[in-house]
């Protein structure tokens, strides 16, 4: 089972668009392996399986922020 906030829930319209991107764009390949690794840590973190500081949990929400608006952007792009 995928965490909350997975790209294919991000992007429930776009789901063509990223498997297209993910096959021919190695960067936004990266991307989303980025995002999927820092949105499980913050999953871990919310379910207290990986306990955490609040604001080491913060940076994890502030650099998934960023990537999923480098992946919007990349999407839109098309």
């Amino acid at each position: 089972m995928a965490a909350p906030h997975a790209i294919h829930e991000e992007f429930p319209g776009d789901s063509e668009r990223i498997h297209q991107l993910k096959l021919s764009d190695n960067r936004f390949a990266r991307l989303l392996v980025e995002y999927d690794e820092i949105n499980d840590q913050v999953a871990a973190a919310e379910s207290l399986h990986t306990p955490m500081s609040g604001a080491a949990e913060t940076q994890l929400r502030k650099q998934r922020m960023v990537l999923k608006d480098q992946i919007a952007r990349m999407i839109a792009a098309g």
